[in-house]
């Protein structure tokens, strides 16, 4: 059996590796490549050095705009999420009735598409502003907590259900012998449920991380950018500088590289910090 294993391995790694070469190392570096050119089609482009990387942070101040805009909306997020998807599985892991309808209900809303969740949300939320004789689009501030509020009810269900995984995990007799120790609800919490569930707060918090500043089709449907592209996300801000500005595709492409940079060193930092807190058991 081990030897017909062996013989078929390339049957099965060979596609796949092929399919990987062709559908992502390959664009990657003619990605990297487009970044140091001026193109309008991959056949006319000439090469131009770091012309469009220079231009991304010169010729105006949105993208910078964008990083801001999305930093802070990624840290709001990153604390939101992961605060409310723990405590929801700390409730849900209780022995109470009912509780596995409530999980599918809470994981529900990530089954449903960002730019259907954004349409809808900018339908339920700018219903309530027009009482205020205001909207999405006119109001950076309520842009922001709009892109939140529908964030949050997008993935918190999908991270409670890795913290309640966690929390299965944890054996019961390290609470039992807190409790015997003295220790009350907040120290068993603190010095005993939150030290055992770090790989998960890894993987939640790495994932609320990178899909903050990854975010784009929620933050298209939801406001587009608008009041005056004061709510536009990085993600976004390449998309419009690619396709909405002729002569600027290699500047967009420069934007992206330069994405890509900060959501890798912005994870792998994330990550260090977070495994270095693990407990070994």
């Amino acid at each position: 059996m081990e030897k017909a294993l062996k013989r078929s391995f390339p049957l099965f790694v060979i596609p796949t590796m092929a399919a990987f070469l062709i559908g992502f190392i390959v664009p990657f570096i003619m990605g990297l490549w487009l970044s140091f050119c001026e193109f309008v089609t991959i056949q006319d482009a000439t090469f131009v050095g770091f012309k469009n990387y220079i231009r991304a942070f010169t010729d105006d101040n949105l993208f910078l705009s964008a990083f801001g805009f999305t930093a802070l909306f990624a840290v709001t997020s990153l604390i939101l999420i992961n605060v409310i998807a723990f405590a929801l599985a700390m409730a849900l892991t209780k022995k109470l009735k009912g509780t596995n309808i409530f999980r599918t209900i809470f994981f529900m809303p990530n089954l449903i598409g960002g730019i259907v969740l954004g349409y809808i949300w900018k339908l339920i939320i700018d219903g309530v502003l027009a009482g205020f004789e205001t909207a999405l689009n006119l109001n950076a501030t309520y842009g922001f907590w709009g892109l939140i509020i529908l964030v949050c009810w997008q993935q918190i269900g999908y991270m409670m259900i890795i913290y309640i995984a966690g929390l299965q995990t944890i054996p019961g007799d390290l609470n039992e012998a807190a409790a015997i120790d003295g220790a009350n609800g907040r120290q068993k919490l603190f010095r005993v449920t939150i030290p055992m569930m770090m790989p998960s707060i890894t993987i939640c918090t790495f994932l609320s991380v990178t899909n903050g500043f990854k975010l784009f089709d929620q933050n298209l449907a939801l406001t587009a950018g608008e009041p005056a592209r004061s709510t536009e996300m990085m993600a976004l801000n390449i998309f419009n500088t690619f396709y909405g500005r002729v002569g600027f595709e290699g500047i967009g492409q420069a934007k992206a590289v330069i994405f890509f940079i900060i959501v890798v060193i912005l994870g792998l930092v994330q990550l260090r910090i977070t495994r270095t807190k693990e407990v070994q058991h």
